[in-house]
């Protein structure tokens, strides 16, 4: 499954520069970074959030959550920074909603008419792999054009796991 047209379409129209990187088949951002042998620093886990805002709505909005593969999303933060009442991971049925398989959501928050947060750590890496449409390939840029494309909120939103590191084969 190769990276949808749209996906390519979006990013040459905002004069955004990737290269695709094909892989086997993954399903997770640790696995994706133990396949490519990468640092989980510089790959891009993304969550579909559904976060509950009372002074903005009475149903959830959906947000994309972009923090390294090496962290976990740390919901208490983000409710913090967005006041929000209530965040989940948004279920499965929200996804297809969206035109979003399991597995294969990107940053690019925008088309999928969200918005990105985008935990600060993944600022400190010059470019990151993220996932894009596809389980057998994905996308190498530049955070900080994936920052300023999405108008990406910047904060605090993930908490590193201790220990976590890739599996030596």
């Amino acid at each position: 499954m190769s990276i949808p047209k749209s996906v390519h379409k979006y990013l040459k129209d905002h004069k955004i520069k990737y290269e695709v990187v094909p892989h086997k088949t993954v399903f997770t951002a640790y696995d994706l970074a133990q396949t490519l042998k990468h640092d989980l620093g510089k790959i891009v886990k993304t969550l579909l959030l559904d976060v509950k805002i009372p002074k903005v709505s009475k149903q959830g909005k959906y947000y994309v959550l972009a923090i390294p593969a090496s962290y976990r999303a740390d919901f208490v933060k983000i409710k913090k920074a967005l006041h929000a009442s209530k965040v989940s991971i948004a279920a499965e049925k929200a996804m297809k909603k969206l035109g979003i398989e399991p597995g294969t959501l990107s940053p690019f928050a925008s088309m999928h008419k969200t918005e990105l947060l985008l935990d600060r750590a993944l600022l400190k890496a010059k470019d990151a792999i993220v996932r894009a449409g596809s389980l057998t390939e994905s996308l190498r840029m530049k955070v900080k054009d994936l920052h300023k494309l999405e108008n990406a909120l910047v904060s605090s939103f993930g908490t590193k796991v201790p220990g976590l590191k890739l599996q030596k084969k």
